[in-house]
């Protein structure tokens, strides 16, 4: 197997810490608004890694944290009068709602900063102990760049051409206007106990702390969207290897990110997508309402580390698209075997494996499953021929790459599909009664009842 790896800048074989086990930390949600496609685009990419690498027979360790203690969280706890751990509490169950609609696996563990406070100061001091960091008189510690050699390894950038970068604050008292902040000596909650005074953690060292004490110094894989590259990817590398004194993580993972009709997606320009809002229609970008299963569809058939840019058309085409690769399950089973054969599923079955092997090329799978489709039509229009034992591959591998990798089996009965087969139900219920086949529609009734759905006819 080979993946893309940032820090290299190029494509390597894959080699584990630990033969079949993989330890990988994924930078989560900053929990004071909803999950956003953008968002979705990144937690869906890893989860297409984590299944298959399951599926391989890794042992995955996979550790995706929440940043629970953040100024635009306690912004809006202020603005709507609240405590901050009310609005990520809010924001997490919405998080957690769409990736269960999106068919994600959860992660063995989701570490909240608010809960490593103790580990974070440790590594601050420790830091402050090794001349990484220092502390001035507002109270406020800081990383200090200069101290590290390799800063910019990551991100390939000199330390004579940083500026201060999106989340890094100016401040009288830094070294370098680069250096970045570790902890912020305030009064206003929250705020935690500190030898620098009461305080509250820097973005950059919660990733870093939690990483260290569920993965170890150094891991496998880290990765994140490609706007975390810099600074905070290349901050955590600094802190984490100045701390520890060893390497970090070995492969580097960076998700492209999402456009809307060729727009980068923002808050500014109003297209910043939520998935919910593309389920139930409420999205002004959209004509109608689009299944979580045709999302993910979507998504995948662009590869992880090109920019994709979602639109109206491309997801009626990819709905569409996805009508045809959903239903070769029930063409596969129906095919009638022959003696005679025209097709080699072991063969296709391996480019499949080659596609994922080669940088987890979803787009390649997602083509060989059209391939498939039209093979299926072949042979069912007798144009061509399977035998009984590339049929039986075909099925066991469909499955396979259809449901346990891509993950696009969604055979949860949700809410709104409840909804719908039960008014279905009572529609049919209703044409018996007044047909006056009453002993069909007492029938349904009854059933209906005991599962606890009364229902009260109209005289």
């Amino acid at each position: 197997m080979k993946i893309y790896n940032s820090l290299s800048g190029s494509k390597q074989v894959f080699k584990p810490i630990t033969q079949k086990k993989i330890n990988m930390y994924v930078c989560g949600m900053t929990v004071y608004d909803n999950c956003h496609i953008g968002h979705a685009r990144t937690f869906l990419t890893f989860d297409l890694f984590l299944r298959f690498f399951n599926f391989l027979g890794f042992e995955v360790n996979y550790v995706r944290n929440i940043t629970d203690i953040e100024d635009k969280i306690i912004e809006k706890a202020k603005i709507e009068k609240v405590n901050y751990d009310d609005i990520s509490s809010r924001f997490i169950e919405s998080m957690h709602e769409d990736f269960k609609k999106l068919n994600l696996l959860s992660p063995n563990l989701e570490p909240k900063a608010s809960e490593h406070i103790g580990e974070i100061v440790s590594m601050i001091e420790n830091l402050e102990s090794k001349n990484h960091a220092y502390s001035v008189e507002e109270g406020d510690v800081y990383f200090d760049i200069n101290s590290y050699s390799d800063y910019g390894k990551l991100s390939k950038r000199n330390l004579e051409e940083l500026d201060a970068g999106a989340r890094v604050e100016v401040d009288k008292f830094k070294k370098s206007p680069n250096d970045f902040v570790l902890w912020k000596k305030t009064q206003t909650e929250p705020n935690w106990k500190s030898r620098w005074g009461r305080g509250r953690p820097g973005w950059h060292i919660e990733c870093s702390a939690m990483s260290k004490k569920y993965l170890g110094n150094t891991f496998d894989i880290h990765g994140g969207g490609l706007d975390l590259k810099f600074p905070h990817h290349e901050n955590e590398i600094a802190q984490s290897e100045c701390c520890n004194e060893k390497g970090f993580a070995n492969y580097w993972m960076h998700v492209a990110p999402l456009n809307v009709d060729g727009k980068k997606m923002s808050k500014s320009l109003d297209n910043s997508g939520f998935p919910n809002e593309i389920f139930n229609g409420s999205n002004k970008e959209f004509s109608k309402k689009f299944s979580p299963m045709t999302l993910k569809f979507f998504m995948y058939q662009a590869h992880y580390r090109n920019t994709l840019d979602i639109s109206n058309h491309a997801l009626l085409a990819a709905e569409k698209g996805f009508e045809k690769i959903k239903m070769l399950a029930g063409e596969i089973s129906t095919i009638n075997e022959s003696k005679k054969n025209d097709f080699n599923a072991s063969e296709w079955v391996d480019e499949c494996y080659d596609a994922l092997n080669d940088d987890f090329n979803s787009p390649k799978l997602i083509a060989k499953l059209f391939d498939l489709h039209k093979t299926v039509s072949e042979i069912k229009n007798r144009t061509k021929s399977i035998d009984l034992k590339n049929k039986k591959i075909l099925i066991r591998f469909y499955k396979v790459f259809y449901s346990e990798i891509l993950g696009l089996d969604d055979d949860k009965l949700t809410q709104e599909k409840f909804d719908e087969i039960l008014e279905l139900i009572l529609e049919l219920r209703e044409k018996e009664r007044l047909s006056k086949n009453y002993e069909k529609s007492d029938y349904i009734r009854d059933k209906l009842s005991e599962l606890g759905v009364k229902i009260n006819d109209k005289i």
